[in-house]
């Protein structure tokens, strides 16, 4: 086999060659679970949500990309299936709120809180007011900020994070 002896590759450019081919391999379809919505694991209350440093989520999301049909990205209005919706209605929330987090890939991004429209308690926070108070577009929930308006909201909002917005639009959910 002397022909081949001037086309010998040297380790390094084999070695190369095997670590692009992983990298490009782990850029297939499959990317995790992607946006989800979580409720926090033991129900830990919104007013102790600050305080920690690690936040544990629930073992099931409580809203996931298959149930989101679209994501506003200006108002971060989320229509939800119809069997979402519903679920999400039926959702015990007291009135000092019920802590989510929103994730890319099972990693928390932010924190907020399932809000009952009849809470006298002010929050300020990202909520996302409980379905079937007021008025309402069918089949949809906000990502507001603060309660009971955004005037008791302080610090910078996360609902743009880049994370969030570019995992809704390759799953093809933003508008």
């Amino acid at each position: 086999m002397k022909w081949m002896s001037g086309y010998a590759l040297c380790p390094v450019a084999v070695s190369m060659f095997f670590c692009l081919f992983l990298l490009l391999a782990g850029c297939g379809t499959s990317r995790g679970e992607g946006f989800a919505i979580y409720l926090t694991q033991n129900d830990v209350p919104p007013a102790s949500m600050p305080a920690l440093s690690h936040i544990d989520i629930a073992g099931q999301s409580v809203i996931s990309l298959s149930d989101i049909l679209a994501y506003d990205a200006q108002t971060h209005d989320i229509t939800l299936t119809t069997s979402a919706y519903k679920r999400i209605s039926k959702l015990e929330v007291p009135v000092q709120g019920r802590s989510f987090v929103v994730c890319v890939d099972k990693n928390p991004v932010y924190w907020g809180a399932f809000w009952t429209p009849i809470s006298s308690i002010s929050f300020d926070g990202v909520t996302i007011w409980k379905p079937g108070f007021g008025v309402a577009r069918e089949n949809t929930v906000r990502l507001e900020l603060g309660y009971p308006s955004p005037s008791f909201y302080g610090g910078e909002d996360p609902r743009s994070n880049t994370q969030v917005l570019l995992s809704l639009e390759r799953a093809g959910k933003l508008r």
